[in-house]
C-alpha cells in the first residue's frame, strides 16, 4: 500500500500537472468541511468532486454493531453530504459535477453487508433527490452516481477472499468509465461483469413514478424557496 508521499508521486508520474493531498479522517466532519476549502485554495476552485471512501468493514452477519453501523454512516455517508456541501459554491461557479461512487449493494440486498449496504442506499436517495432539486431550481451542478460491482482493488479482493465468487471487473477500466459518465453528466453509471446489471438494476418504473410525482408539487413555491 502507497503512503501520501508515494501516491502523490505516482500521480505526477502517470502525466498529472500536478497533485496534492490532505491527511485526515472522513469520521470527522470538520476536517472534511476544512479539506474541501484547503482543496479550493489548492486547485484555484473545483470543477469536480469525487466521493469514492469508505470505512473498512468486514464481510460478517450483522449482529449487534451499532458502533459499525454509526461509523459506516458517518463515513460512508455523512461526510458525502459534508464534501457537497462545502464544495457547492465552487462547483456553481464552474458549473461542476459531483461524482458519487456507490455500489450494487446500494440498489440491491445482499447478506453479510448490512450497515455498507445501508450507507449506499443511503446515498441513493439522497444524491438522487437533491439531483431533481437542482434540475428543478436550475443549479448547474451535475450528479452522477455509480453503481459498482465487484472491482479487483486490493482492499476488495481481501474482503470477499473465500466468501463470495464473482468475477470481478478491472479496476482502471472502472476508474475510466466513472471519468466517461462524470464528463458526459450522466445521471447513473453501471459498471459489473456481467451486461444485464444496468438493465435489471436501472429501474424504469422507478424513473417514472420519480417523473410523474413532479406534478404534485407546487413548484412556484418550489423554486422561490
Amino acid at each position: 500500500m502507497r503512503n501520501s508521499d508515494q501516491v502523490v508521486s505516482h500521480c505526477l508520474e502517470l502525466g498529472a500537472s500536478s497533485a496534492h493531498y490532505v491527511a485526515g479522517t472522513m469520521e470527522d466532519m470538520t476536517f472534511a468541511e476544512q479539506f474541501v476549502a484547503k482543496a479550493g485554495k489548492l486547485l484555484g476552485g473545483l470543477d469536480m468532486l469525487i466521493l469514492n471512501h469508505i470505512t473498512h468493514a468486514s464481510m460478517t452477519p450483522f449482529s449487534d454493531d451499532i458502533h459499525l453501523v454509526r461509523r459506516s454512516m458517518e463515513v460512508n455517508f455523512l461526510s458525502y453530504v459534508v464534501l457537497s456541501v462545502a464544495a457547492l459554491p465552487m462547483l456553481k461557479q464552474s458549473n461542476g459535477s459531483i461524482v458519487v461512487v456507490s455500489s450494487q449493494a446500494g440498489k440491491m440486498a445482499n447478506p453479510l453487508v448490512a450497515p455498507y449496504s445501508a450507507s449506499k442506499f443511503a446515498l441513493d436517495g439522497f444524491f438522487s433527490s437533491i439531483r431533481k432539486e437542482y434540475s428543478v431550481t436550475k443549479v448547474n451542478v451535475s450528479i452522477t452516481l455509480c453503481i459498482l460491482g465487484l472491482i479487483d482493488t486490493d482492499t476488495a479482493m481481501t474482503a470477499v477472499a473465500g466468501i463470495l465468487n464473482v468475477q470481478p471487473s478491472p479496476k482502471e477500466e472502472c476508474a475510466l468509465e466513472i471519468i466517461k459518465g462524470a464528463a458526459l453528466r450522466q445521471e447513473e453509471v453501471y459498471y459489473d461483469s456481467s451486461i444485464l446489471t444496468s438493465l435489471l438494476l436501472g429501474n424504469p418504473g422507478r424513473k417514472i413514478l420519480e417523473f410523474l410525482s413532479l406534478r404534485h408539487y407546487n413548484m412556484e413555491r418550489f423554486t422561490n424557496n
